[in-house]
């Protein structure tokens, strides 16, 4: 145990290059050769906060190369405890030999590939020209999707939306430094109808992006909504829009985003376009106009975490 090497979300934090990370995610997607099983998503009651906790545990392996599985919590009701809501450890593997490698932060690297993951998928999904972006939720993704988001496209103009109006303040306050305008709003209406994309991190049960906002050539970025009986779009969203996914194989089970109108006959699996495999190896198209409404929903993959954990390890094993 005294050799695993120890990577602490302030060596992800101060060494993320968000170009540099989605191309990793880009090039694990498009290889196509990293073993990933279906996560495992255990609810747990909470009687102190009235609300459930959720266990995730994610495995994945590139046979004889890299190997890791994450352990994370997500306890909405954190904030109780000015706690963030999403912790935990990945371990990384020595996939021929078994042994662990290393242990790194999970939330920070959770964070950081989403973020990445979400970014890959607006290359080829919002128009290229995308100049402003509406950011719904202010929790720890919040500030790491603009800043993604911007890695990729010009942004000029960021707004800032979340239930606390200081929340999105302080979000600006930390990014003030960005090239671009960045301010809070204290109402989703007020901007939606014009910006490029909107990118909505939440832990919300009811829409809000709604469609009737919605507007030809926009791009809708949707990453928090992680169960099936929470949601951040509306059906008429869906109708409006393009549909796609990071996989299949959460996308269409884990997130009432997709599996609430698939239930109710709003959308069919056949609906949906594309999703990241088939994206990044050009087996499918994304965007094919600048008129048409495009959605990503994002759920999380095995695939990003190994991944991101691969880029962290060998990035600080150079460093020391």
């Amino acid at each position: 145990m005294d050799n695993i090497t120890q990577i602490p979300a302030s060596f992800i934090e101060q060494n993320t290059h968000f170009p540099s990370l989605i191309n990793v995610l880009k090039a694990a997607f498009s290889d196509q050769d990293t073993m990933v099983p279906m996560r495992h998503h255990h609810d747990f009651p909470n009687p102190e906060v009235k609300e459930d906790s959720t266990l995730l545990l994610m495995p994945a392996w590139k046979p004889g190369k890299q190997a890791g599985v994450k352990i994370a919590t997500v306890s909405p009701k954190n904030g109780l405890f000015n706690l963030p809501a999403i912790q935990g450890t990945y371990i990384y593997l020595d996939a021929l030999k078994g042994g662990i490698l290393g242990l790194l932060e999970a939330k920070s690297l959770t964070v950081k590939r989403t973020a990445a993951a979400s970014a890959l998928a607006s290359q080829y999904l919002s128009r290229e020209n995308s100049s402003s972006l509406l950011m719904i939720g202010t929790g720890a993704l919040s500030p790491n999707l603009i800043l993604a988001h911007a890695s990729v496209r010009p942004l000029k103009t960021v707004y800032i939306w979340g239930r606390d109006y200081s929340k999105a303040m302080s979000i600006c306050e930390k990014l003030k430094n960005v090239p671009f305008h960045i301010q809070p709003i204290k109402a989703i209406e007020d901007k939606i109808t014009e910006v490029d994309i909107i990118s909505s991190a939440t832990l919300s049960k009811t829409p809000l992006v709604l469609g009737k906002y919605l507007q030809p050539g926009q791009h809708v970025d949707l990453v928090g909504a992680y169960k099936v009986d929470m949601r951040e779009a509306d059906d008429e969203t869906v109708k409006k829009a393009e549909v796609y996914l990071d996989t299949y194989q959460g996308g269409l089970k884990e997130s009432g985003d997709i599996v609430i109108p698939l239930k109710s006959g709003v959308l069919k699996e056949t609906d949906i376009k594309a999703d990241l495999f088939e994206l990044t190896s050009q087996k499918k198209h994304g965007r094919k106009n600048d008129e048409e409404i495009t959605m990503f929903k994002s759920v999380g993959h095995a695939l990003e975490d190994l991944a991101a954990a691969t880029y962290y390890y060998n990035m600080f094993q150079n460093k020391q």
